[in-house]
């Protein structure tokens, strides 16, 4: 229907970026791409601005964010945004020169100051404009290539040179926040670069990544109106893993499933030069098939074989179901790399649940909040999703409320609502309306489908840091603040559900959200693999070999998991309301 992606017929812009719903396969376009123009002797520099990332499974490299060079790729350097280690360098170069002149008491206070989770926020901004806005990266690079985070984190990453510059030209008394913008009055030149060149056509392309699905690709409608209204309008949409042959029951339903949805395009897209990606039947899991994931060459199918694999061994969702009810658990996660079907697990796992007599709340805390788009509310199931710009609202007006309540001067009422004009300000509004949700869980049981994973762990993680920012914005900590950390680390009250695929990257994805949840006292026992080829009897070629390659990782979870493993076989058609008992 559409043309296949060949960098060859594409004027691709200096800077690229690499947008849409997670799981739809940006980091491997973004990789494939890089590689392939580093290959025709372009000088590329890959980088990822997305707290997830696994780039480091995809170059086998420990990355950091000042960038590798890749042994087996000359011309390509990869920067991956560790937030730990972006946040260090920012702390550091806040706090650095004033040590020896200021009192210890003093920097011990900064560095205190310095710990909330805004700073990741800020120092992820630095690094972002120094490759979109600085002139040596620019003449040594012929192109630089963001593989960013989903949606929601994407965007707001987007929006940020525009806020953080508004807030630098309203606040008349200097920049606060925490001390996390202390500093960037001095780079306002460099953030100002970086929104004209975010702007500028001739030197900036937003691709849109999707899948040939409905939700994929509304998704890339609502990023696509969302850019154009940051000035962002030199884009192209590029739909991965289309379905070229089919010859059996499986293959004939998921080709007429994908035609119909791309047969009815969504109006905002229909404009953009589109391409395609024709569905590969092997992991993009090396450089190799990096170089071939563009092309159409043949690559053999190397999928190990794994003899004692007994599906009959291997639970369903509705174990898990079953399993939830009999324990009783009052807060349910699905956690797990974006794009592995975590959403209609939860509304799986909440209409179960609903029908076995329990009063469920389902909720998301994702910004792209796509819970609408698969059931409705019913007597037993009431819904909600976290509206950040109306949080945020919500808190500004509360915190002014109770300084004009308490007498406050004038300059202190203005000196707060500048503070609370700045980017900082949201995460502690989010934080305060995840903590009400979870507060329902005293009267029914509260299923909550997660962001991907960075996202999630930076929001559980904040409890440690919510009371200290409460108190520097005047606001109060309401009871279920106090009250959420001992939920989450009561194994009797509160269980995560890690999801993924049978595949390298969502497995190690998942390995590494199941250490921090380990770090963090936060219970997992079930592993869930989501659409699963191998789960089914396909005999179609493609599909066939996808199920091959699935055996060892299939295996490799149920390890992991030490046999607390549901299996959910590959279902083409989208899910929506009762139809989600198929997934039991």
């Amino acid at each position: 229907m559409y043309k296949d992606f060949d960098i060859k017929d594409i004027n691709l812009t200096k800077y690229l970026f690499f947008t849409g719903k997670g799981g739809v396969g940006k980091t491997s376009l973004a990789s494939s791409l890089a590689i392939n123009l580093a290959d025709s002797g372009k000088k590329v520099v890959l980088v990822s601005t997305d707290p997830a990332s696994n780039l480091q499974d995809v170059f086998g490299t420990e990355l950091d964010n000042k960038g590798k060079e890749i042994k087996d790729v000359p011309n390509l350097t990869v920067s991956n945004f560790e937030p730990e280690a972006a946040v260090a360098d920012y702390k550091e170069s806040v706090i650095g020169p004033q040590r020896g002149k200021l009192p210890d008491a003093v920097i011990e206070s900064m560095e205190e100051q310095l710990s909330g989770t805004c700073t990741t926020e800020v120092a992820s901004f630095n690094e972002f404009s120094y490759f979109i806005a600085n002139d040596e990266v620019a003449e040594k690079y012929d192109h630089v290539i963001f593989d960013t985070a989903p949606t929601g984190h994407t965007l707001r990453m987007l929006q940020l040179p525009s806020a953080w510059t508004n807030f630098l030209d309203e606040n008349v008394y200097g920049a606060s926040c925490l001390g996390q913008l202390s500093g960037l009055d001095e780079e306002r030149g460099v953030y100002k670069k970086a929104v004209d060149n975010l702007a500028n056509g001739e030197l900036t392309t937003l691709i849109l990544v999707s899948r040939p699905v409905d939700s994929a690709l509304k998704e890339a409608e609502r990023t696509s109106i969302e850019l154009q209204e940051l000035g962002i309008n030199n884009q192209m949409q590029v739909i991965n893993g289309v379905l070229k042959e089919h010859d059996d029951e499986l293959s004939t339903s998921i080709y007429n499933m994908q035609d119909q949805v791309m047969s009815n395009m969504p109006e905002g897209l229909k404009k953009l030069d589109t391409y395609e990606i024709p569905l590969r039947s092997y992991n993009i899991s090396s450089i190799d098939k990096l170089r071939t994931f563009l092309t159409n060459e043949e690559v053999k199918n190397d999928a190990e074989q794994v003899e004692d694999l007994n599906l009959d061994n291997i639970g369903s969702l509705q174990d898990v179901v079953d399993d939830l009810y009999n324990s009783g658990k009052k807060v349910i996660f699905t956690m797990g790399k974006g794009g592995v079907g975590k959403t209609t697990i939860a509304a799986a796992i909440a209409l179960s649940l609903a029908e076995k007599g329990k009063k469920v709340h389902l909720t998301t805390t994702d910004p792209a909040a796509h819970l609408k788009y698969v059931i409705d509310e019913s007597e037993d199931i009431t819904m909600s999703y976290i509206d950040e710009d109306k949080e945020l609202e919500k808190y500004r007006e509360e915190v002014v409320g109770k300084a004009k309540e308490s007498g406050a001067s004038q300059d202190d009422i203005d000196y707060i609502e500048e503070d609370l004009r700045s980017p900082c300000t949201q995460e502690i509004a989010v934080f305060r309306a995840f903590a009400d949700i979870v507060d329902r869980s005293e009267d029914e049981i509260v299923v909550i489908d997660t962001a991907p994973t960075g996202h999630t762990i930076l929001l559980l993680e904040s409890t440690k840091n919510y009371n200290k920012e409460i108190a520097r914005t005047q606001g109060d900590t309401p009871e279920s603040a106090k009250k959420l950390l001992p939920r989450l680390k009561d194994d009797k009250y509160t269980e995560v559900l890690i999801i993924a695929l049978a595949e390298a990257t969502p497995y190690y994805e998942a390995m590494r959200l199941q250490e921090d949840l380990n770090r963090a006292g936060i219970f997992s026992k079930w592993w869930i693999i989501n659409s699963s080829y191998y789960a089914t009897d396909t005999t179609n070629n493609i599909l066939k070999a996808k199920a091959d390659n699935e055996a060892e990782w299939i295996k490799v979870i149920n390890d992991t998991s030490d046999g607390n493993t549901a299996l959910i076989k590959w279902i083409p058609e989208e899910l929506k309301g009762k139809s989600l008992k198929k997934l039991l």
